[in-house]
């Protein structure tokens, strides 16, 4: 059994450690929201007119959601209940797409660069493909790294087969600079 020594075959002679990348996983789930009063829907931090709203503190986006929480977790630095709870107001409304950016901000504070950010929601509804594209490159901007994003069904079972709601899950790739 070899002992790690701290060298890599990447490594520089310069720089003799290694960069070990950390990846974590974030979990996103809102409910569409009850009511007389329509909500607009947010997902993959886009505006899509038409389709049934999410309930929700902000604006309900369970992909830009799972997106900062991926990369808290991969930092292990708190989630984003920890950094945007429900117990700060100013962020009551706010834009999926902003507290992406913010997450970027505060994982690169901590020292970390973002490798990349995957993203697959479950869902009904809306029809996706058609704004994939659109839909990453407003994501990668608000995280200033590469964000995918993809989209299934459940086949109509939980949930988001019932039409209830939608889930997302994402995972990130950081790694610390020196």
């Amino acid at each position: 059994m070899t002992q790690f020594d701290g060298a890599s075959q990447n490594s520089s002679p310069q720089n003799s450690r290694p960069v070990i990348p950390r990846t974590g996983i974030g979990i996103d789930v809102h409910a569409y929201a009850a009511g007389h009063e329509p909500q607009p829907l947010w997902l993959g931090g886009l505006f899509w007119e038409g389709e049934r709203g999410l309930a929700g503190h902000s604006d309900g986006d369970p992909v830009a959601h799972a997106a900062a929480d991926a990369l808290f977790s991969a930092c292990g630095i708190g989630d984003l209940g920890t950094h945007f709870g429900t117990d700060r107001p100013e962020y009551a409304g706010a834009s999926g797409v902003t507290l992406l950016a913010a997450a970027a901000r505060i994982v690169r504070a901590e020292g970390f660069e973002i490798g990349n950010i995957a993203v697959q929601f479950v869902a009904n509804r809306p029809k996706f493909g058609p704004r994939r594209e659109e839909s990453q490159r407003v994501l990668t901007d608000a995280a200033g790294a590469p964000v995918s994003v993809s989209a299934t069904t459940s086949d109509g079972l939980g949930f988001t087969g019932r039409g209830e709601g939608i889930s997302a899950v994402a995972t990130a790739l950081v790694y610390r600079l020196d």
